[in-house]
Parts: structure tokens; sequence; C-alpha cells
């Protein structure tokens, strides 16, 4: 039995939320160890252990700092869980910068690895999910942290999504290779010269190209474009439903087309729902994180502690270091684990 080691604190709606998709999880067969404010959580069923921490350092300004200072928060104790081995993932709701922080000094970066990156698949309706990286975990990121993004993403996309050869592309304001800023444009130069060795790297996509074409699979970028890119995806998603919602009520005519468009309606709903992804990955660390979203319902806290215990099963981390290894794109880091800047959510 898989267990995961689940950060009930910091989550919009409260550790009991949180609790009720451990309890749900743990219905799978997964062992739950869940740090929360015990205070805010009933009887559970099934085999989920609650550790009383409702310390949060889910709103820290200074995440590191925070977690150096800070050991009873409920993010470090579940972090320090699976880096002594009772627990093999670690699944977080809080915010990205402590849950990263958390992971850092404690689960540790994997060999070879300059930076973790937050990758998420993110659904496509009538197509496969489109890896991007990084969607949060590195505001500012370097050339090389971006290049070995790519082989991280890649890796993954190919471990885990059963995608053979992966097109990588370099998400940038114009599909030339001259667009971009400096650091974007030495990006491009890298990945199709020798450090693009083993990719199938398709050059410069737009924000278009990310969830309104197939013609890429793994989509690189920083932490701070990723995120925005994510949060306007969602917006935009959210809108476009809503109006339709509304379309479908206007009139007595509509109602009669939503009511027979409704079945097809909500399996639209369903391809696009980011709670049956589960959350992103914390990719480069020597153990599984996934990062839930804050906003997640029981149903997504569910997916993300499966999801967790899935890669553990499936060993992900391993496969993605292999597939690494195997393409030469470990190179210069050390593997002592701290972070080698200030890390933001």
């Amino acid at each position: 039995m898989v267990t995961v080691a689940v950060d009930g604190n910091g989550a919009d709606l409260g550790p009991a939320e949180v609790a009720a998709g451990a309890e749900l999880a743990a219905t799978s067969g997964i062992h739950v160890m869940l740090f929360a404010d015990a205070s805010q959580i009933g009887p559970l069923a099934g085999s989920v252990e609650v550790i009383d921490a409702p310390v949060s350092i889910a709103k820290a300004a200074d995440p590191a700092y925070a977690v150096r200072s800070t050991p009873e928060a409920s993010i470090v104790q579940a972090a320090k869980a699976v880096a002594e081995g009772r627990a093999q993932a670690l699944v977080s709701g809080g915010s990205t910068g402590s849950t990263l922080a958390a992971g850092l000094f404690n689960m540790k970066r994997d060999r070879g690895i300059y930076r973790p990156a937050l990758a998420l698949p993110i659904p496509r309706p009538g197509s496969r999910p489109v890896l991007v990286l990084d969607v949060g975990a590195n505001v500012v990121c370097r050339p090389e942290h971006l290049v070995q993004f790519a082989h991280m993403g890649s890796a993954f996309a190919q471990a885990v999504m059963e995608i053979g050869s992966p097109r990588v592309g370099l998400l940038s304001n114009g599909e030339e290779p001259s667009k971009g800023t400096p650091d974007l444009r030495d990006v491009h130069e890298r990945l199709s010269g020798a450090e693009g060795a083993g990719l199938d790297f398709i050059g410069n996509v737009e924000g278009i190209d990310v969830i309104g074409s197939d013609r890429v699979d793994v989509v690189v970028t920083d932490g701070f474009t990723g995120n925005i890119a994510l949060k306007l995806i969602e917006g935009v998603t959210l809108r476009t439903f809503g109006a339709v919602k509304a379309a479908g009520e206007s009139s007595p005519y509509s109602h009669v087309g939503a009511l027979m468009l409704k079945p097809a309606l909500q399996e639209l709903r369903r391809a696009a729902d980011p709670e049956l992804v589960g959350g992103a990955y914390l990719l480069g660390l020597r153990e599984v994180g996934v990062v839930a979203h804050g906003r997640f319902t029981r149903r997504g806290f569910r997916t993300a502690i499966e999801r967790a215990a899935q890669a553990v099963d499936e060993d992900v981390v391993g496969r993605t270091r292999k597939a690494l290894i195997a393409a030469g794109a470990q190179r210069g880091a050390d593997a002592a684990g701290a972070p080698d800047g200030p890390v933001r959510a």
C-alpha cells in the first residue's frame, strides 16, 4: 500500500474538504497521512491517519525562510514524512512556494537537476493533454533552466503520458527564432543545437498553440509566464461554460436546445475539468510531489492523491531520471538540494 503525505492546510475550502478527498482516496487502497488542524476535521473512515498540525505557512511572504523557521508547519511535517520514508509521495493544496521550499529542503533535488519545475498536463478536449512547465515554481529562470525543463518535460511525457516522441516547443511571442527575449533566443539556439539532442524540438510556439492546436506536446516556459497562461486558460474556460449555460437559459427555445445538447456539453465540461487532472507534478525532486489547485473540492484532492500514488507505482521519478540520463540532460548541478535562489509562490 502506497502512503501519501498530504498537507491539509492552505486549501481555499479548508482542511475538512481536503480530509474528505483523502477519505475518498483511501477507498482506492491508499494510506493517507493527513497533516492538518485536527480540530477542523471530524471522524474519518478508511486508512486516513490524521496528524494534528494546525500551523500553516501557505501565505508566508518568504516561503524558504518560513520552511526553515517553522518546522511544526503542516507542509514541512508532510515533506519530512516523505524524506524519512514514512510516506512515498507528497500532495499539497497550499501555496506553490511553500510546497517547493519544503520539498527542496527535505525531499531534495534529484541528482543533476538545477531547479525543479511544476509540470501540468492541461486537458485539450478532443485531443490528448499538453504538458506545460514551468507553471509556477520558478518566477525567474536562466537559459540553462529552460533547456533542462525541455528535457524533463520530454522525459515525463514519454514515461507517464506514453508519447513516443513528444514534440517540444518554447513559448514565445512568435514562431520565428528571432522572436522573444534575449534569454528565449538563447534557449532556442541551444535546443536547436547540441543541447537539444534527443528532443523533437519544433521551435517557438505561441499562446494559441497551448490548447488551440495539436502541434505541440510539451510547452516550455518560465514559472511567471506559465502561471499567467494557466490562470488565463482557466478563466476563459470558466467564462465560456458560464456563457454557454446563460445562453441555454435565455429563452424557451434555447432551453429546449440546451436540453438536447446537455449530454455533449457535460462530456465537454468533464474533458476540460482540472479536478480530473489532479494537479501539477513537481519534477526534479527525489520523490513524488503533486501540487493540487487551492480551489479544488474533495473530488480534486482525491484525484491528486490517487495521481501521486499512481506516480509511485509507475516509478515516475526513476523513469524520468533514466530518460534524462539517456538524453545527457543532467549536468553540472549538485544534488545538495538547497535552492539556488529565492523561492516564491
